[in-house]
């Protein structure tokens, strides 16, 4: 029985790649603002809300998610750039691309991450 292939792209099974940061606290673990960004899209992808605020910033945090709208699909996540400034801030250069109601969008954004007692977090945005 083969794995699926993981919704950010990256080319490994989903098991040995976002998989492993959201089937437990390993998030606290993930190595760089790329691998969270990727391992935040995917939650997107499979609608694990819980990730998401758990790896956001409490400082910008929102109270909580707003579904998707139905029929809403993910196609997929192009990172364009990842630069480290220091050691503990970072950002992460994205199209994240999704159809609803037939319609193609893309949604292009510069986000922002920190690292806190060696965990990264999602800070915020600049939508493109």
């Amino acid at each position: 029985m083969s794995t699926p292939p993981c919704p950010c792209g990256a080319g490994a099974p989903y098991a040995a790649c976002c998989g492993r940061f959201h089937a437990g606290a390993l998030h606290l673990l993930a190595s760089d603002a790329e691998h969270l960004m990727r391992s935040r899209y995917s939650a997107y992808v499979l609608g694990l809300a819980d990730y998401l605020l758990a790896t956001w910033h409490p400082n910008t945090r929102p109270a909580r998610l707003e579904p998707d709208p139905p029929g809403l699909k993910w196609l997929g996540l192009d990172v364009r750039r990842h630069e480290r400034h220091g050691d503990d801030h970072a950002t992460v250069s994205f199209v994240a691309r999704s159809k609803l109601g037939g319609r193609a969008q893309r949604m292009q954004e510069t986000s922002r991450f920190v690292r806190e007692g060696g965990r990264w977090f999602y800070v915020d945005g600049d939508i493109v």
